[in-house]
């Protein structure tokens, strides 16, 4: 199987009716945004900010359910920008469907190529997609696109608790090697300029029933149908493997929203 066959297949068994396309759900979503939100009305100088329409840059959105809770919930409007043009497809449906499409402009795009044409932004979103750059050349990426003053709301995946069994280190050494505990997190945070408002560590949950579940049962499906094509089956049995960590050892990684401030 050669490599585009291999995204192909992939992007078929990440289908956009999916929830979600990694995890999270719409009330850590909702939690995110309420202290940024809370954030952006307190100026440093302790003064109340006038408030204005947020312009808003959803970084990696997929299909977008944390872009229509976004939506749903503050005044402005949401450039939504995706590599795979199925996914924003589904986005424009569903956005049509609530209502909410004159809000969300979904946009072709690969988030590496982010730069000054694209403007800068009150509000940048990156809801479990800055792993695609690496989270310090997303950080970088976040904070050029900002407004002085701006927010940024981030999830990345981080270590939780030290000395992780063998397994679990051995399978993230493939998976995301640079995957990093909070202080270093929050050190390369700060390191690059931004400054650190809260954080928190996603529920459980939210990797179960917007993701792993509907995954899992889509993989079953797929077995089925590629009965015989061993180096198929091997995408499926890498993508099962993860699901199989994380039902091992749920308390030693997570995904944390870390919710940034660019200075002015």
């Amino acid at each position: 199987m050669d490599e585009q066959e291999q995204w192909r297949l992939f992007y078929e068994i990440f289908d956009p009716s999916f929830p979600r396309l990694g995890p999270g759900d719409d009330d850590s979503t909702l939690r995110a945004l309420t202290i940024l939100l809370a954030a952006r009305g307190q100026l440093t100088d302790g003064s109340q900010a006038q408030p204005h329409p947020l312009r808003v840059l959803d970084i990696g959105c997929g299909p977008g359910s944390q872009t229509l809770q976004l939506a749903r919930n503050l005044d402005g409007t949401i450039l939504a920008i995706d590599n795979h043009q199925p996914y924003l497809d589904e986005l424009e449906r569903r956005a049509r469907a609530e209502g909410l499409a004159d809000r969300i402009h979904p946009c072709l795009k690969d988030m590496h190529a982010l730069g000054e044409a694209d403007g800068v932004f009150d509000l940048v979103w990156a809801e479990g997609s800055l792993f695609v750059m690496g989270f310090q050349p997303g950080l970088e990426a976040c904070f050029a696109r900002l407004t002085p003053g701006g927010l940024a709301a981030v999830s990345e995946l981080a270590w939780l608790l030290p000395d992780p069994p063998a397994e679990c280190l051995e399978f993230f050494a493939g998976e995301y090697s640079a995957m990093s505990d909070l202080p270093a997190c929050e050190k390369l945070i700060a390191d690059c300029g931004f400054e650190l408002l809260d954080e928190f560590v996603l529920p459980d949950s939210s990797w179960w029933d917007p993701y792993y579940r509907p995954l899992e049962a889509r993989l079953a499906l797929f077995r089925d149908r590629l009965a015989g094509e061993l180096d198929k089956l091997q995408l499926l049995e890498w993508i099962q493997a993860e699901i199989d960590i994380r039902r091992k050892y749920p308390e030693y990684y997570g995904n944390v929203f870390f919710l940034l401030r660019r200075p002015i």
